[in-house]
């Protein structure tokens, strides 16, 4: 008599238990999931994407993923909801160097789309700094500065920072590294970061001395 009891028991807790994970944990439509949906939207494979990332977040206590890609000279961000897939919001940007991946994000913002897929415009800056809205002048405000480094004459050219930073990551390759110069405190150094199978390594590299000053890296 006390087996069947203490077998009953056991039914109901795990019973409770398996409730208790579909109130607490709610649905979740996995990292796969998110990734199709951040591509379906964009109208890119899988195959022709580099710098891809998928990482978990919670907003306000509602878990997401974040999705980031390149794709076709572009950039590509998505915030994607884990209970049901909907996009929460999807920011794109044109790559300054397109393919090549080095440079940072251009001046061109197609601006952030809501979950009904309206967009908020287009602000484009001039290369000269000139530019529409506030996100325009920030963009001018980075190309000036862009210039003014790319004019240094510094020690340690990008393909070779390129390389310096590329030689801590096995398999990674050009099409993974985003870079600039920058002039920081007195000193002129690399600024980037690689991803390359769903890890992002930033890093920062003395462009006098191939020295690097700062190196992390982060899981999805």
């Amino acid at each position: 008599m006390k087996k069947k009891v203490i077998a009953g028991l056991a039914a109901v807790l795990a019973v409770g238990v398996f409730t208790g994970c579909g109130a607490f944990g709610g649905k979740d439509i996995g990292r796969d999931a998110a990734l199709e949906a951040a591509l379906g939207d964009a109208g890119v494979d899988e195959s022709d994407t580099t710098r891809l990332k998928v990482s978990e977040d919670y907003d306000d206590g509602r878990k997401t993923y974040e999705v980031r890609f390149d794709a076709d000279g572009k950039e590509y961000d998505y915030e994607i909801a884990a209970a049901d897939g909907k996009i929460l919001s999807a920011d794109v940007e044109v790559l300054n160097n397109g393919a090549s991946g080095q440079g940072s994000a251009g001046g061109q913002d197609s601006g952030s789309q809501a979950a009904g897929g309206q967009g908020s415009g287009t602000q484009a800056g001039s290369a000269d700094g000139s530019a529409s809205g506030n996100a325009g002048n920030t963009a001018g405000q980075d190309q000036q500065t862009q210039n003014g480094a790319g004019n240094a004459n510094v020690a340690v050219t990008m393909e070779q920072a390129i390389s310096i930073a590329l030689e801590r990551v096995p398999g990674a390759t050009e099409k993974d590294v985003k870079i600039e110069l920058d002039y920081d405190d007195g000193v002129y150094k690399y600024e980037g970061d690689i991803i390359h199978e769903q890890r992002e390594y930033d890093f920062e590299i003395d462009a006098n001395t191939g020295t690097i000053l700062e190196w992390s890296e982060e899981r999805a």
